[in-house]
């Protein structure tokens, strides 16, 4: 990648972001809604790999912050603020590449249904759900969407992942171990695995007072072996 210019230093990016902006297409217009600091799309501008994004939030707090960013690193001509709910403040079509990160499965399925025009063969989808991953992966595969790439990291000794998707006006038939396990290759990325383990982990716990998780525990087990 060539930086934006060479007198900007490029700043790491934590683990979960980095995996976020890895599945960034190369000089697509991004959306990261829900910015935290603006650090991703700042990132992504001063690395070369896009030269325009909007950082959008539902608070005003964290845009200040994201601004502070901006102006730091001198993208305000590359970088455009945005209150908006979720999507529902964009213009449609306005991004190529948006970005949601940092919340909840469920939180960030709702943001997506909320609007029709992501709906469209020219858009990606890079998520990043916190918790409940099975959800949102749910969510793609009954409402036309289809993951095309997931991996895992471990960010401050807790393990993530992130997914590539995209509408394919397709229903996904897939069954409740893709839930969980997703793309994921435990075979080839420690981190995956580890991923599936967590999910083990608190399945396990569920089962205590509902065995209708045995069998998707004794798959996912198959899965790391």
């Amino acid at each position: 990648m060539q930086l934006l210019q060479s007198n900007r230093t490029l700043f790491k990016l934590d683990s979960r972001l980095s995996l976020c902006a890895e599945f960034v297409r190369s000089s697509a217009f991004v959306a990261d809604v829900g910015t935290d600091h603006g650090y991703l799309p700042v990132w992504l501008c001063l690395s070369g790999k896009i030269t325009n994004a909007i950082a959008s939030d539902i608070n005003e707090k964290p845009l200040l912050n994201a601004l502070k960013t901006i102006q730091k690193y001198k993208l305000k001509n590359n970088i455009t603020i945005l209150q908006s709910d979720g999507l529902k403040g964009f213009h449609p079509y306005s991004a190529e590449d948006i970005v949601i990160a940092g919340m909840g499965g469920e939180t960030i399925a709702s943001i997506i249904s909320s609007v029709s025009w992501v709906k469209s063969e020219n858009i990606r989808l890079i998520l990043q759900p916190m918790t409940k991953s099975e959800l949102l992966i749910k969510y793609l595969c009954d409402n036309q969407f289809q993951i095309y790439d997931q991996k895992a990291c471990v960010s401050h000794n807790k393990v993530y992942t992130a997914f590539l998707a995209g509408y394919t006006g397709r229903v996904s038939y897939c069954d409740e171990v893709f839930y969980y396990a997703g793309k994921l290759n435990p075979q080839k990325s420690e981190y995956d695995k580890l991923f599936i383990y967590a999910h083990i982990n608190r399945l396990i716990k569920k089962s205590i007072n509902d065995d209708s998780y045995f069998h998707v525990i004794k798959c996912l087990k198959t899965l790391i072996r």
